[in-house]
């Protein structure tokens, strides 16, 4: 699922977070993806910024869930991911005995073993909030080279990796 679509599925109350944090942790990130919904919304940023916070996140949260906006809603939810949610990937990756420096890996392995996965996909509900796992897992599959099969027929059949925004 690609990152648009993730913005167009997960529940409002987690793109409104990843907004936030965007906001008040990387303001370089937060001003580019307002500019890139600005345009897309043919208005300048400035009308967007005279609105109150949280209605313009939401007006930013459903506006990132279209296709010309892939690259901002790419780097609002890498950057959540890599920086707020670092144990949820080094969590994973160490389950998979994936070889990694605080969630970045430099060469995923081509497959994984249908049993590493199950197990290590377990292990992150257990620990985590559902949600977040399931942006970070379909973000995780779309984002790399390496596309799993396996993970994907998971995303697809795990209801409790379903994102119903």
């Amino acid at each position: 699922m690609t990152s648009y679509k993730l913005f167009a599925s997960m529940p409002t109350d987690l793109a409104l977070e990843i907004l936030e944090y965007a906001f008040a942790n990387d303001k370089k990130l937060y001003r580019t993806a307002l500019e890139a919904v600005a345009q897309t919304r043919k208005v300048r940023a400035v009308y967007l910024e005279h609105q109150p916070r949280t209605d313009r996140f939401l007006t930013m949260a459903a506006t990132l869930g279209r296709p010309p906006l892939v690259l901002a809603a790419n780097s609002l939810i890498s950057t959540w991911l890599l920086k707020k949610h670092t144990d949820v990937l080094t969590t994973f990756l160490d389950a998979l005995g994936i070889k990694h420096d605080k969630g970045v890996v430099e060469d995923l392995p081509k497959t994984m073993a249908d049993d590493a996965l199950k197990s290590a996909v377990d292990g992150l509900l257990t620990k985590f909030p559902p949600a977040v796992v399931a942006v970070y897992l379909h973000a995780f599959n779309d984002m790399n080279e390496a596309r799993w099969a396996n993970l994907d027929a998971l995303l697809e059949s795990d209801p409790r990796l379903k994102l119903n925004g």
